[in-house]
């Protein structure tokens, strides 16, 4: 790993297994900051394209009861 001090990797890699576990979480917590108002705004966009289809009739919609049923044959 270029640029890793590697005192503070091998501090680290030394840490308990649940402390080890607590800093990997946010270690990955800090990498994902900011990406949950841009994952809001594109799932809107995606409710709304949908929303539009099946109000001009473009597309059909599937009843919740077929998707459940379909859903349980499949895990079977």
């Amino acid at each position: 790993m270029a640029g890793l001090d590697p005192d503070i990797e091998s501090r680290a890699l030394n840490l308990p297994p649940g402390e080890r576990a607590r800093l990997a979480q946010r270690l990955l917590a800090s990498l994902d900051e900011g990406t949950d108002a841009d994952n809001e705004k594109l799932w809107l966009a995606e409710a709304e394209r949908r929303l539009d289809a099946l109000e001009s009739k473009s597309v059909s919609g599937i009843p919740a009861e077929q998707v459940f049923k379909d859903a349980h044959t499949k895990l079977r």
